[in-house]
């Protein structure tokens, strides 16, 4: 198909491009024009990052054909503003703290210029339904809708433009709203990510991926991706020069697959190309022989002899076993009146940061390999890599861009390698950013769970003893599992003082896409097991759940379960906090009727039909009544 002629405005100015008929409206602002304001976080029109103004309307320009853009004004967040200036909204979402990692925020800053062009009065629950198809990971919404109530105010005239002012800090810091640095940058769309920079020369990366579980690679043929126009190299685990292995706790994984691949989604060799499409041809160019062997999905069947073994080192396919042991739980059982048994689980969970994985890597005047990416924990990356390409430890240097949402996901080392070696192959810079299919079915997840639980207790509700015993699904590569296991042991039962428990956290190798760091890794996943007793003990023995909690929680001087004597304790003051603020009804779980007070208050939203709250513009209403 034969490339399209097209002119149209962007933030005042006409532009005249010649584009690939495939290319959409956001491929055209980011790649062609520069603006990378706009964001791709999805590519489904689903999170709202590439929101942009098309005539006036907002619209998501990964979902525009940029064909359909000829002739068409464009808006983007670069445009909202004088150079150097900031509008109402963008003043406010700096003073409110609305920003943090960024990524979604010139998606937010375009909803909210749109939800206040609509209706200049939107109230609260308007905002929130028009900006509803804006997603953000980090803040919880609460500052972003607080800032498009400020700035409607400011322009209204209700306030003075003054409340967009700095606030001082005083004469401290603590306890007063200090701006972040870095928000006039995001709330503009001036900030780069990995995946908006760019060098001269630049080389673009796509990865070929393992459509098998378990397999032995027979052979890798790449010689027509080679030989494919615009293709600069092709890498495969035979161009590491070092020691090919990394981890954060043990170094298993491969910077792309070595014999095998462990899980559908593995990296088993990668193309740097002038433009993505060739790479993307490239690799569909690759041959590569498997041989399928057992996959092993069950953690539990991991444990069982004869299982297919995922790593030589470890033969019974145990990544890390994590016991703690305190007094003598069969003492403490018998001591208590009621015993519970139950089974709980946790599924895998996808990060979902708007940012998709992203790089680039290059090697400069001095031959140090460097390697832009939002690696949270560049130091260990750094030295990982640098026996991977086997240079002195001055000859690698990391820098961390802008982390555009990471939750844990970005401190394994998952693509860096394959960067480097592509860089160090063709003397140019080389950039890989992720779609977000392939982020999803790449990247490390929460670890899933399985926990067998046994707590007794006495007839006044104290706990008298407790056995928990955790298995998780560590999936084909170690990553953060031994961390997490430690972490799940060490707050296992939770912030109650047991005199006698036995814990013990294990995780496994599976032939499942591989488990990593994740908030509150390992803690999230025991606590919903210790807490979900907690209300079952409740409701066995006629206790308020709060009433139950307070008879075990830890005081100062409490002893933890790994024989910390604590010097303070906050849970006291936590559960009265959200005790009043719930509006709670004291009284054990099943005495509650169909009449509660405690739900339906003034800071309750109602449900409703979406749209319902909207209110009818002044020009709307006008033209109606013309009508």
């Amino acid at each position: 198909m034969s490339d399209l002629n097209i002119t149209f405005t962007v933030n005042g100015r006409t532009a005249r491009r010649r584009i690939d008929p495939g290319q959409r409206l956001l491929d055209v602002l980011r790649d062609d024009l520069a603006l990378t304001g706009t964001k791709e976080g999805c590519g489904a029109g689903e999170c709202g990052t590439c929101s942009v103004f098309v005539d006036g309307r907002l619209m998501k320009s990964c979902l525009l054909p940029a064909a359909k853009a000829d002739g068409a004004t464009i808006e983007t967040v670069e445009g909202l503003a004088a150079t150097g200036d900031l509008t109402p909204i963008q003043k406010a979402f700096h003073k409110t703290g609305a920003s943090q990692c960024g990524y979604c925020i010139p998606g937010m800053v375009m909803a909210a210029t749109s939800t206040l062009r609509e209706n200049p009065e939107a109230g609260i629950e308007e905002i929130k339904e028009r900006m509803g198809g804006n997603i953000c990971r980090c803040t919880g919404y609460t500052k972003i809708f607080e800032a498009v109530e400020i700035a409607r105010d400011v322009i209204a005239g209700r306030l003075p433009a003054s409340v967009m002012e700095e606030d001082g800090a005083g004469t401290s810091y603590l306890g007063n709203n200090v701006r972040r640095l870095d928000a006039p940058s995001k709330v503009s769309g001036r900030l780069k990510y990995a995946g908006d920079m760019v060098m001269q020369g630049m080389l673009h990366m796509q990865v070929l991926r393992s459509p098998h579980a378990h397999a032995r690679i027979v052979s890798i043929d790449t010689s027509a991706a080679e030989a494919l126009p615009g293709v600069a190299c092709v890498i495969t685990s035979d161009d590491v020069p070092g020691i090919d292995g990394f981890g954060v706790f043990v170094h298993d994984q491969p910077v792309m697959a070595r014999g095998k691949v462990r899980h559908v989604g593995e990296a088993v060799a990668a193309v740097a190309a002038d433009d993505v499409r060739t790479a993307r041809a490239a690799t569909k160019l690759i041959k590569v022989e498997y041989e399928e062997l057992p996959g092993l999905f069950d953690p539990a069947e991991a444990l069982q002899p004869g299982a297919p073994v995922m790593h030589d080192y470890a033969p019974d396919n145990l990544v890390k076993h994590i016991p703690v042991r305190k007094g003598d739980i069969e003492k403490g059982f018998a001591a208590a009146d009621l015993i519970i048994e139950e089974d709980f689980s946790t599924q895998q969970v996808e990060h979902a940061y708007l940012e998709p994985e992203a790089g680039l890597a290059y090697v400069d005047h001095d031959d140090v390999v460097t390697v832009l990416s939002p690696s949270q924990n560049i130091t260990h990356h750094r030295h990982m890599l640098a026996t991977i390409i086997d240079k002195p430890i001055n000859k690698v240097r990391f820098i961390m861009s802008p982390v555009g949402g990471g939750f844990g996901g970005k401190e394994d080392m998952i693509y860096q390698g394959m960067l480097a070696l592509a860089a160090m192959k063709t003397h140019r810079p080389v950039r890989l950013v992720f779609t977000r299919e392939e982020s999803i079915a790449c990247s490390a997840k929460r670890h899933p769970s399985r926990t067998h639980y046994r707590m007794g207790l006495t007839k006044d509700g104290r706990i008298t003893a407790i056995e928990f015993d955790m298995l998780s699904d560590g999936g084909a590569y170690g990553m953060s599992s031994e961390g997490v296991m430690r972490k799940a042991a060490i707050l296992s039962c939770g912030p109650y003082e047991i005199d006698n428990l036995q814990v013990d956290t294990r995780v496994v190798y599976t032939n499942n896409t591989p488990s990593g760091a994740f908030r509150t890794f390992g803690g999230m996943q025991a606590q919903f097991a210790t807490e979900s007793m907690m209300d079952i003990a409740a409701e066995r023995l006629g206790l308020d759940p709060f009433e139950i909690r307070r008879r075990n929680m830890m005081k100062a001087g409490s002893r933890t379960h790994t024989q910390q004597t604590l010097t303070s304790a906050s849970i006291d003051r936590v559960m009265e906090a959200a005790e009043t603020a719930s509006r709670w009804e004291p009284g054990a779980p099943q005495v509650r009727g169909g009449t509660r007070t405690d739900l339906g208050g003034a800071d309750t939203r109602a449900p409703c039909t979406l749209g319902a709250r909207f209110t009818k513009t002044a020009a709307a209403a006008k033209a109606e009544v013309a009508s």
